[in-house]
């Protein structure tokens, strides 16, 4: 089946999550938790070195809808069930449809880490690539230094398949940095 045909569903549900695609308009509360957390992300992650608008962020929401749409990349947004509120971001990135391979990638808004939500949303959106998109391989990558996000794929039975030495540039891109590679297969 081609992927762009794959009727992706509105929302996956976890315990206490809903994980649904990013939208157009979602711009003023991704722009707000990134505002929040930018000290935190910046040690991980390049866009955060970036300082972005509000409509900067709202053009990159729009973007990744459309890459969402064509099944190119899917960016998901995690809020909590009970109150709606954005946590933060997941998605399904590198994908190989031909193998049926995705790596899952994930920020918090710093308001939220701590308790699980991360955690849980990885939970779910592995089980829905294994169940719903039939994947043969899930992976997370993560610099060895970045142990609250290592702390995810160990907690949940990934194995670490190796680190890439000297693999990425840090997120300010002035330093080589190691990869973790993580992953999960279908048995």
């Amino acid at each position: 089946m081609n992927p762009i045909l794959f009727d992706f569903p509105e929302k996956i549900e976890t315990e206490r999550l809903l994980i649904r695609p990013c939208l157009p308009g979602d711009g003023q509360i991704v722009h707000e938790a990134i505002q929040h957390s930018l000290e935190q992300l910046k040690q991980w992650l390049p866009f955060a070195h970036k300082q972005q608008t509000l409509e900067e962020t709202e053009k990159n929401i729009r973007m990744s809808y459309a890459q969402f749409i064509r099944r190119e990349d899917i960016r998901l947004h995690i809020f909590r069930k009970d109150d709606q509120i954005f946590i933060g971001s997941i998605g399904l990135h590198r994908i190989s449809w031909e193998v049926r391979k995705f790596e899952i990638g994930y920020w918090c808004d710093t308001r939220w880490t701590k308790r699980g939500y991360l955690t849980e949303a990885v939970q779910g959106l592995t089980a829905f690539a294994f169940e719903e998109l039939l994947a043969n391989r899930v992976e997370i990558r993560c610099d060895p230094l970045n142990t609250a996000s290592r702390k995810i794929p160990e907690r949940l039975g990934f194995t670490l398949e190796g680190i890439l030495r000297k693999d990425s540039l840090s997120a300010d891109g002035t330093q080589l940095r190691d990869t973790c590679v993580f992953a999960k297969v279908k048995e």
